[in-house]
């Protein structure tokens, strides 16, 4: 259960090219890839308020939650980040950042602990979409009992990204917080593609589990969006989405660059280049394996820069010394 938790958590709104894209298509010059897609704006955040979540549906707000309980770590970063602290009552077993995420009472994990939510008695619960298959009962349990539950937007990249973030800072009273988060992170993420900029770029291969069950990511996926900001190829983006992969292709594509993103298995840089056949991949006779971490480089929160500087100094080590 905890590798198909990583697996779906590595497991993010297109509106088309605003005046600043349109200067760049003016002058002949290519947008960055982050300015590939404009952020949906989200404009006020003003009292009482009507939201309406992923899944359509309106709920309504008369103030600023006074307690709030968050069903997945990437929403629990997102509202430590806008200084709800306090505000925060319960979060799952899986949350384990900031520090003070561990602090709080948990509410259980894949499967959640419905009477000590409704105990915690919070103004609103944030859940995420992309764990709707798991958790829609508990939800409509939690709105039997008259808990308000927002579902979260499974986003599929940073622009997508950053609208989740202003959202909850307006279904929080935090809109100009979350304003200055998603500012800093555009100004990283202009840094590191500003950085790479004419890079020859490299072939790289992402696993996210080992052996014998090996997972790759493919199209469609926000690590290959992350790829191709830093101007690196994806090897398996011949196949939508996350998906298991053979050995043998992995020895076919012969990537640069093996990037592991995943923890759970010890000395998992020792044991890749001991795979049959793996000694004829570029990446394994350069010593290119290199492990990131799968926090940063996959949920869909403020630490999500950082999680591309990470991959980029994975992928080009020679372009960061």
């Amino acid at each position: 259960m905890k590798k198909i938790w990583k697996i779906g958590l590595s497991a993010f709104l297109a509106i088309g090219l605003l005046a600043a894209c349109n200067t760049k298509e003016a002058t002949n010059e290519k947008p960055s890839s982050s300015e590939q897609q404009e952020t949906t704006k989200v404009d006020q955040a003003t009292f009482p308020m009507k939201i309406t979540d992923a899944t359509g549906k309106d709920i309504t707000l008369e103030a600023p939650p006074e307690k709030i309980v968050s069903l997945i770590p990437s929403n629990t970063e997102i509202l430590f980040g806008l200084g709800l602290n306090d505000e925060i009552v319960g979060v799952t077993d899986n949350d384990d950042y900031p520090p003070e995420a561990t602090k709080k009472d948990k509410v259980g994990g894949m499967d959640y602990n419905i009477e000590k939510i409704i105990a915690l008695s919070p103004d609103i619960v944030f859940a995420h979409a992309s764990s709707m298959g798991n958790s829609k009962g508990a939800i409509e349990q939690l709105e039997a009992a008259g808990v308000k539950v927002f579902v979260v937007a499974d986003a599929k990249n940073f622009n997508e990204t950053y609208t989740t973030i202003e959202q909850l800072g307006q279904a929080t009273g935090k809109l100009d917080e979350a304003k200055k988060i998603v500012a800093n992170m555009k100004a990283k993420v202009k840094e590191i593609e500003t950085k790479l900029d004419g890079v020859e770029p490299k072939k790289v291969f992402v696993e996210s589990s080992d052996e014998p069950q090996i997972y790759t990511t493919g199209k469609g996926t926000f690590m290959n969006e992350m790829l191709e900001m830093i101007h690196a190829e994806n090897v398996a983006a011949d196949v939508n989405d996350w998906y298991q992969i053979d050995a043998e292709q992995i020895i076919t594509k012969n990537p640069d660059v093996i990037v592991v993103a995943y923890n759970y298995v010890p000395d998992i840089l020792k044991k890749i280049p001991q795979r049959a056949g793996f000694e004829t991949i570029t990446a394994v006779k350069n010593k290119a394996i290199v492990q990131v971490d799968e926090n940063i480089t996959s949920r869909q929160g403020p630490r999500l820069a950082d999680g591309l500087e990470e991959l980029a100094k994975a992928v080009y080590p020679e372009e960061f010394k």
